[in-house]
């Protein structure tokens, strides 16, 4: 998973000229979309520069749309597509991609499953082949599941259980989200991916695997017509088997109560302390709250010029690195963080402490127009610069449209971020910073031999 700043924001700053046919600027590239007749979406987003292009495959399903008791399903999925057809055996179509000189990856994250390949333009149709007929015609067999399913949970004991900051960072999940299934590992829980069947697996993929649960997207040397022929000759050809169910997700409640996660481990090198508030993302939040909250992450805790480095690192020297981030790339509601890690001699009460009279200095004093003005013009650079991997162009419409939002959206976001006024940002500030809606996580050392 990227940082979701990154996909709720990525494409509007550089991508002016496709609001050309609504009467928007006429500079950069005009990315346009249409839809196959089994209901699959396309978007296309011209790249001259080199010729090669990025083919992506974005499934709108994952770990937030698993029945419960069997977290990691989703996860476990995208490993198995990986395994071999009817008409490709395993290893094939990745073999392709390497002799072709390209690179291939998938991820899951709570609200989507991608797959995506970068290869040189003219082998543009054999990548949609291969993923066109893994989408209809994948095989599955215990032979292959059950030991699939042995290298997914020895990936969670190598990256969750043996990691005391990423025990913390599931544990705090778990807390901040009490009904909502953001609340679950993507991985899943242990006991419950060694329960995961070959039957679990193929029931998920005939019921979200589908042309009209999918968006295609091509960032690259390509134009409308040229991905339209192609994607009629390949995606087209695939029936739609299902119409998955709408995507509600049981809400959070009120929040009432202040809660606080500890993990104390021999491995810890170095400790720290973040502070994790409930936040609404680009699309549950109220008018331009969202946009604020971006902007927020970067007057607070947005590098070594913001808030919190500015206070506890460089002026009071208590501690050796501060920020925030703000996560609005999500189905459902999100996250908005803070944290800081203390100097020796310096106590993580320490750092708690004058995190929290940063934040109520902003939201007591307020920003001025310079500091905003700085923090929009770095949000928006930042954006810029991301643009220039062809990858963060397909990844930027991809997470945007499988998290409800649409193309306009990403091109209205600089404008939408230019608009915003110190106000408004104290108002997301204070709605948002309610100790209530929070869960803070302490990692610390111990002992050898000692974990709590």
């Amino acid at each position: 998973m990227t940082n979701a700043l990154v996909g709720a924001a990525l494409a509007g700053a550089a991508f002016g000229g496709a609001a050309a046919q609504n009467g928007g600027p006429a500079a950069g590239p005009k990315v346009e979309t249409f839809t196959l007749e089994n209901g699959m979406d396309v978007v296309v987003v011209p790249d001259h520069r080199a010729p090669v292009v990025t083919h992506m495959v974005w499934y709108k399903v994952g770990s937030a749309d698993e029945v419960r008791g069997k977290s990691g399903l989703a996860h476990f999925l995208e490993h198995l597509m990986f395994k071999g057809t009817k008409s490709h055996p395993a290893g094939e179509f990745s073999n392709t991609v390497s002799e072709l000189g390209g690179q291939e990856n998938a991820f899951t994250s709570y609200d989507y499953t991608a797959y995506f390949q970068r290869v040189p333009k003219e082998t543009l149709k054999t990548m949609m082949e291969f993923e066109a007929d893994r989408m209809t015609n994948l095989v599955l067999t215990d032979d292959v599941v059950l030991p699939e399913r042995d290298v997914v949970l020895e990936e969670r004991r190598s990256r969750t259980d043996s990691d005391p900051a990423a025990q913390l960072s599931e544990a705090v999940s778990a807390t901040l989200w009490m009904n909502h299934p953001y609340g679950l590992p993507i991985i899943g829980w242990d006991h419950e991916i060694a329960a995961l069947t070959r039957e679990d697996a193929l029931a998920f993929y005939e019921k979200y695997y589908t042309p009209n649960n999918a968006i295609l997207v091509v960032a690259g040397d390509v134009n409308k017509e040229e991905v339209r022929a192609l994607a009629g000759e390949t995606y087209g050809k695939v029936a739609r088997r299902a119409d998955p169910p709408p995507r509600v997700r049981p809400r959070e409640p009120l929040q009432v109560a202040a809660r606080r996660v500890a993990v104390a481990d021999a491995r810890v090198r170095q400790p720290s302390v973040s502070r994790v508030y409930l936040a609404p993302s680009y699309r549950t939040a109220q008018g331009d709250d969202a946009y604020a909250l971006d902007l927020l992450s970067v007057v607070l805790g947005g590098g070594p010029t913001s808030r919190l480095y500015r206070a506890l690192v460089v002026e009071k020297g208590i501690a050796a690195g501060a920020g925030s981030w703000y996560g609005g790339s999500s189905l459902d509601d999100s996250r908005f963080v803070v944290y800081g890690s203390p100097r020796p001699g310096h106590s993580l009460a320490e750092i708690e402490t004058a995190l929290d009279a940063e934040m109520q200095r902003l939201i007591d004093g307020g920003v001025n127009m310079d500091e905003l003005e700085r923090a929009k013009t770095r949000l928006i650079a930042d954006t810029i610069y991301d643009l220039d991997s062809q990858a963060s162009l397909a990844r930027t419409f991809g997470s945007a449209l499988t998290t409800g939002m649409d193309v306009r959206d990403v091109i209205d976001w600089p404008e939408r971020i230019r608009a915003i006024t110190p106000g408004q940002l104290v108002e997301a500030a204070k709605k948002t910073l309610q100790l209530r809606q929070s869960v803070t996580g302490i990692l610390e050392s111990a002992p050898a031999g000692d974990r709590t």
